[in-house]
């Protein structure tokens, strides 16, 4: 990108916003994960429930069965984007709050029952999220704009880990919640400021927002071959994730120490490599950048294998918490990067979350069996394990084109009767 380009990039308020954003995207993620693995595992639940909580994250895997209905229909305040978006992150303020009145030892169905509805506002909110910014950034601002939003989405997992684990140490778990809640108010701010996209044309009904999307991606060639890769492609950091937190505290570590080595420096360098990405993806074809950085990714997951053998050791897991979380950060910026060039503009909303939800659903349900494969092959081989699981997508990759599955244009599919669209009309909304 010419330097000229870069700095009016920068001077786009879009592109500022998508920080705001994406921190009020990515903040309620660890708050019914990571971080409530580690509530759970102080409390001393075991393992296996703690690794059947990942269930809960379900509705970030199925939320495209809803996310139609944010495409098709509009609230009565600001927009069809910034409604369902400002709606969302109220209903999560409370949410998150409400998480704090509950004890996972005690009553876990109830948390369970929390924090299901807290992942469906989430999952929601992504929904919303995904699209606005799809619609709303030029080609020129797509690059760095989606860096911009995974260095929000990342703050966000950095306070609700971080900050959240050093809170607990010193206010308990419960007001360390009520707290979380209240910082959603950051993406109530920016949805208020942000613009509300003026060239998306709604679907027509709610059956065209439901068919029309799967129509128009399964017809494109390659397509099934893409879905599979977005499957596999973040398989072994998806398993690794769910017992990352307890492996810590199982060899020793403290919540302060998690939280400053494990979560903080974790996510400084995860924003590190996010930026670097996007800086990379400049110069790197889509499919390079997939490779070199899916393989980076799987193979730092070793690195965790070796911290098993060695034991609590504060400077060895610095180096592979930095390391693994670089790397983690270019496989995310470009995994985002791909899918937003996959989604037809006319859908962003459904498009967006049905690829992003095919691209967990495997680590999902893994993922709720990950700590009976951590009891049962020990720290060790489970991580090797993880590391292994990132070689079939990269195989898969090998024998895809550059551009399999991409959208020819943004422009909507007209109605069965209506007559072709004139060459200029489609020369206006041809796709990034």
């Amino acid at each position: 990108m010419p330097n000229s380009s870069l700095l009016t990039v920068l001077k786009s308020r879009r592109i500022w916003l998508l920080v705001a954003v994406g921190f009020a995207s990515g903040l309620p993620l660890w708050l019914t994960g990571v971080t409530l693995s580690a509530w759970m595992k102080n409390e001393g639940v075991n393992l296996k429930t703690i690794g059947i909580f990942s269930l809960v994250a379900l509705p970030y895997t199925f939320k495209v069965l809803w996310a139609p209905l944010m495409d098709r229909y509009t609230l009565p305040f600001l927009g069809r984007r910034r409604g369902w978006m400002l709606l969302t992150q109220v209903l999560l303020m409370g949410g998150i709050s409400a998480m704090g009145l509950v004890n996972p030892k005690d009553t876990p169905l109830a948390m369970a029952c929390m924090a299901v509805v807290v992942t469906f506002l989430s999952a929601s909110q992504d929904i919303v999220a995904d699209a606005w910014r799809t619609d709303i950034l030029t080609m020129e601002e797509r690059g760095l704009g989606n860096s911009m939003y995974v260095t929000g989405y990342r703050l966000g997992m950095l306070v609700a880990g971080g900050l959240a684990f050093i809170l607990s140490d010193h206010l308990g778990w419960s007001q360390t919640y009520y707290v979380m809640g209240l910082l959603m108010g950051v993406g109530v701010v920016a949805t208020l400021l942000a613009p509300e996209p003026q060239s998306v044309r709604p679907p027509r009904n709610l059956a065209d927002a439901v068919v029309r999307p799967f129509v128009d991606y399964f017809r494109r060639k390659y397509a099934l071959g893409v879905l599979a890769f977005l499957v596999l492609y973040k398989l072994g950091d998806g398993i690794a994730a769910s017992m990352v937190t307890p492996f810590y505290i199982e060899l020793g570590f403290s919540n302060t120490e998690i939280g400053a080595l494990s979560k903080t420096l974790g996510m400084v360098a995860t924003i590190s490599g996010g930026l670097l990405g996007g800086v990379l993806m400049v110069k790197l074809s889509m499919r390079r950048a997939l490779f070199i950085f899916g393989a980076a990714q799987g193979l730092t997951n070793l690195a965790f294998m070796a911290l098993a053998l060695v034991g609590k050791n504060d400077l060895m897991l610095a180096g592979t918490i930095a390391v693994d979380n670089v790397c983690t950060g270019l496989g995310v910026t470009a995994f985002a990067a791909f899918i937003m060039s996959l989604c037809h503009k006319s859908f962003s909303a459904t498009q967006y979350a049905l690829l992003s939800a095919l691209g967990t659903i495997a680590n999902r349900l893994i993922g709720s069996l990950s700590g009976f494969l951590a009891e049962w092959m020990g720290w060790p081989t489970f991580f090797a394990f993880t590391a292994a699981a990132a070689i079939p997508a990269l195989v898969l990759l090998m024998f895809l084109p550059e551009h399999a599955a991409q959208p020819q244009e943004d422009e909507p599919p007209a109605p069965e009767a209506a007559p072709p669209a004139s060459s200029s009309a489609a020369s206006v909304a041809v796709a990034r």
